[in-house]
Parts: C-alpha cells; sequence; structure tokens
C-alpha cells in the first residue's frame, strides 16, 4: 500500500438549485470566499490555475489544476492537479428533493515531502484534517448560496 495514496468522496446536499450550485463550484476564484481553508486561488488562463490550501493542521497545500472535464448539462466538472498533489478532482451536481446532491471525488498522491515522511503516523490526522476541510466547504457553500 501506498501510505501517500489518498482516495476522497464527499456528498454535500445543499438547498439550492443544481444550476446555482454548479455555478458556483465553476468559479474555483471565489472559493475563498465561501470555502475557508481555500486560502487563494489564482487563475492562469481559462482552464487552469493555482491554488493554495491551508486546514487546521500547520502547512499549506500548493497546487496547479487544469480543467480536464467541464460538461453543465451533465452536471461535471473535473480537474487534474499537479504539485503537493497529484492526481484528480471531480464535482457532479445533481437534481434532489428540496435541493442539490453535490458529489466530490479526489484521487491524489502526497507530494509534499513533510506529509510523506509522515504518511503512516500522521495517516489518521490527515484524513480527520481533510474531513473537517470537506465539513467546513459545505457550510460554506451553502452560507454563499443562500446570499443570493
Amino acid at each position: 500500500m501506498d501510505w501517500s495514496h489518498y482516495r476522497f468522496r464527499s456528498v454535500w446536499k445543499l438547498p439550492a438549485p443544481p444550476a446555482d450550485v454548479y455555478a458556483a463550484l465553476e468559479r474555483a476564484e471565489d472559493y475563498p470566499a465561501w470555502w475557508p481553508q481555500v486560502r487563494e486561488v489564482t487563475p492562469v488562463d481559462e482552464r487552469s490555475g493555482t491554488a493554495r490550501f491551508r486546514s487546521l493542521l500547520p502547512y499549506d497545500l500548493f497546487v496547479t489544476a487544469e480543467e480536464r472535464h467541464r460538461d453543465p448539462a451533465a452536471g461535471v466538472l473535473e480537474i487534474v492537479m499537479t504539485g503537493d498533489l497529484d492526481g484528480w478532482a471531480r464535482w457532479t451536481v445533481t437534481a434532489v428533493p428540496g435541493g442539490t446532491r453535490a458529489l466530490y471525488e479526489q484521487e491524489v498522491v502526497v507530494r509534499k515531502p513533510l506529509m510523506r515522511r509522515l504518511a503512516v503516523p500522521g495517516r489518521p490526522v490527515f484524513l480527520l484534517n481533510h474531513a473537517l476541510m470537506m465539513r467546513a466547504g459545505e457550510r460554506g457553500l451553502r452560507a454563499y448560496l443562500g446570499r443570493g
């Protein structure tokens, strides 16, 4: 087992129309306005950009992301990432009674040297850190969409 390899899956249930959720999720440059752990996003061009993340643990993760798939009709947004995390992430947005289901899937290999050195003993803490980040993101997006 590669202890630096992670697969994540989160489901957010949001009381907003799928088109509104999709529109918010496709504007990655706005993530810092509603997702506290996404500290900065800098567009490079129409299909790529850089991002800096920091959750509870005292380190930043830096990635370069490039759009791999964007399909508003299917509700899919997918990126590939390189940097401290190498891999991909995908949102799939679907209508459900009362709003939207936003499925987040991610598969990455951690490249940040400190995290690789602490891969085995730190794994439970890294998983918790990610779960807390995702929970804060859901709360933040819910509030952001509620503001209209």
